[in-house]
């Protein structure tokens, strides 16, 4: 069983950046496939970004590509987004996933493991 938190969320405007931090609580925190989902008012859930177990490969949507970076630290049991040049459509709630799986998937049923979520707005 995996418990993850996220924090880090709030209100910036247009261009600014913020930081989201996910931590989880239990075993093995490497185990685990990490990635970040986020879901808009109105619209469905949406993958934004995963990072693999120890070489930390990653795979992100095209929409946030050059923009988000993710990250992880195994000895904190966290993983990151750093969130920079950030627009209005950027604007939903982050979750935090965990899940074993073979590769950076980025269908939401694939992961086993959810974080309640970081209410992030955009302003412009």
């Amino acid at each position: 069983q995996v418990q993850l938190v996220e924090s880090g969320g709030g209100s910036v405007q247009t261009g600014g950046s913020l930081r989201l931090s996910c931590t989880a609580s239990g075993r093995a925190f490497g185990a685990y496939i990490m990635a970040w989902f986020r879901q808009a008012p109105g619209k469905e859930r949406e993958f934004v970004a995963a990072i693999s177990r120890t070489i930390f490969t990653t795979s992100y949507a095209d929409s946030v590509k050059g923009r988000f970076t993710i990250s992880r630290d195994n000895a904190k049991s966290t993983v990151y987004l750093q969130m920079n040049s950030l627009k209005p459509d950027d604007t939903a709630v982050y979750y935090c996933a965990a899940g074993i799986l073979a590769g950076l998937g980025q269908a939401g049923n694939l992961y086993n493991y959810w974080g309640q979520g970081t209410q992030v707005t955009v302003s412009s």
